[in-house]
């Protein structure tokens, strides 16, 4: 491979790599893709995996995923077996935390990445995020703002046809929307008891993309269609190369998965989307005598201002709903569940309970008899600022099975965090209680708290003992499955990685446009968001290649 030139090296082939690829080949450039993971079918993805978990817990199907390796995995607050195949072995990808300080790592290898498991959510970003220290003077502000990223944000949603509606909610702007998302009957209840108490409240839909019937993500298709993509699946990359003279990157070196092989790829370009952790680890494994502390790194940036989202999961019943119901928005998939369910954005400026935290959750979709009170369920998601010393380094004394130095994770709430995960979760039972809601179970970093029937009051006793037993491995910082941070983007090189269009500073031929470029958490999903950026960025890099100018 190392005759071949291309002009572009995408490594990863998820959110931000399969739109990476689109808009590179789309541009006319010839492009390698490096996925560290094998290439996803439609034996991936076989009906017969989609079974009834035997618990409300699953403790079983957790179990099991622990014993065949994914120990870590098997902790993400919504695993199911029928995915397993879709996470990583952590035997074979270990990383280390400090010691009382957990962060679950939750990830997928496979053509397509985290796609073929996040629930689908796709969220724009507001001001209140991008300009997070303009509005509350903590934090750091985002060197592109909302305005800038909206045309960007509607071409992502015009070409993956999201279900959703028109809210008309300031705090959460609308996208573009092929077709309308439905609400239960429970959440509809729960929505206008809300709204009505609340008025700076919304209770909204999902905004959603329906599973991808052919499962490779459109984008990757569209790419190879083009022709002017070459894929090399189990190519497990251990650093990027640089020129000694200039500094600048002249493609990879990776390891094949399966034999152990290594082997070199050349690009003019090289488009880094492999997640915010790996990314960043990957970058700090690229050092050279050009590029002493890591690739990227001249600002002493690189790892640190790593975030997660505040994780918050409670579980409950609503009173006065009965029942449930099956949401037919979308096509029925012979693999996956219905997606859908309800969205509660940051209130708006005249809720005395405003912060910087959100819910997602749903109302009425689990099954239980015409007489039982509907079942609901909510995970909420906060702020969290960027701090120094919560970074990614390398831990010189452990190695992947690729002979890779592993990452060491610090990601520690300080008491900014704590209070506002109090009110997060303060609020939201407030909210429930008032509305006919009863809340068993919520948590958070901070613990479990149990009222009424207590957590899963229908499973068995040892279900329940385990669930008590692991929580706090469950629901650590990391649950939220949305870091960011790492790599971040600034207006200066002396206090970034990255520059306004995911370009690092040091090496101007490469871009980062996974989530590690965030300067802030957000309190949404950032996967809009991450392909937003990367379409603005392959733009701009495109622009500059063309131009003679990298």
């Amino acid at each position: 491979m190392s005759e071949i030139v291309y002009d572009a090296l995408v490594i990863g082939s998820g959110a931000a790599g399969s739109f990476a690829v689109k808009e590179l080949t789309a541009q006319g450039l010839s492009v390698l893709l490096l996925e560290a993971g094998p290439a996803v079918g439609p034996r991936d993805f076989d009906p017969a995996r989609k079974k009834a978990p035997a618990s409300s817990i699953n403790i079983w199907e957790r179990a099991r995923a622990t014993l065949k390796g994914q120990p870590i995995q098997a902790r993400a607050a919504f695993f199911t077996e029928r995915f397993s195949h879709f996470f990583v072995n952590d035997r074979k990808n270990p990383y280390t935390t400090p010691k009382g300080e957990p962060f679950l790592w939750i990830r997928g290898r496979q053509g397509g990445g985290r796609l073929h498991s996040f629930g689908r959510v796709l969220l724009r970003w507001t001001d209140d995020d991008f300009k997070i220290r303009s509005r509350t003077g903590k934090g750091v502000d985002w060197p592109v703002s909302y305005d800038e990223l909206t045309p960007f944000y509607e071409e992502v949603e015009a070409y993956l046809g999201l279900y959703g509606n028109k809210d008309d909610v300031p705090t959460l702007p609308d996208g573009l929307y092929a077709k309308p998302a439905n609400l239960t009957p429970a959440e509809q209840i729960f929505k206008q008891a809300v709204e009505s108490r609340w008025p700076e409240r919304h209770v909204v839909s999902w905004r959603y993309i329906a599973p991808d019937a052919e499962r490779m993500p459109r984008p990757l298709r569209d790419a190879k269609t083009t022709g002017r993509l070459s894929v090399r699946y189990d190519a497990v990359v251990r650093r990027i190369t640089t020129d000694e003279k200039t500094g600048r990157a002249t493609g990879a070196q990776f390891v094949d998965r399966n034999s152990g092989e290594v082997s070199t790829a050349r690009a003019a370009t090289v488009v880094l989307s492999a997640s915010p952790i790996e990314s960043v680890r990957l970058l700090l494994n690229s050092a050279s005598a050009r590029h002493p502390h890591g690739l990227g790194n001249s600002s002493g940036a690189l790892g640190r201002y790593f975030m997660d989202q505040l994780p918050c999961l409670a579980f409950g019943s609503f009173s006065k709903a009965k029942g449930w119901a099956v949401d037919g928005s979308a096509p029925v998939d012979p693999f996956y569940n219905p997606s859908g369910g309800i969205f509660i954005p940051r209130f708006g400026e005249g809720d005395a309970a405003r912060g910087d935290f959100d819910y997602q959750g749903s109302i009425g979709r689990a099954p239980v008899s015409e007489e039982t009170d509907a079942r609901l369920a909510f995970f909420g998601f906060g702020r969290m600022l960027p701090y120094a010393d919560n970074r990614i380094t390398l831990d010189g004394k452990r190695k992947d099975a690729w002979n890779i130095p592993v990452p060491h994770i610090r990601c520690v709430i300080q008491e900014e965090e704590r209070r506002l995960l109090r009110r997060q979760e303060e609020t939201l039972i407030a909210m429930i209680r008032e509305v006919g809601g009863d809340l068993e179970c919520i948590g958070s970093p901070t613990g479990l708290k149990e009222m009424g029937r207590g957590a899963f009051p229908d499973a068995d006793a040892f279900s329940r003992f385990m669930f008590r037993t692991w929580f706090r491995k469950t629901m650590c910082m990391g649950a939220a499955i949305h870091e960011t941070g790492g790599a971040r983007m600034g207006e200066t090189p002396e206090a970034s990685v990255l520059n306004s269009y995911n370009q690092v500073w040091d090496a101007p031929n490469i871009i980062v446009t996974d989530a590690s470029a965030f300067p802030g958490s957000g309190i949404a999903g950032t996967t809009l968001t991450v392909m937003a950026l990367t379409i603005r960025a392959c733009r701009y890099l495109v622009d500059r290649y063309r131009t003679g100018l990298l």
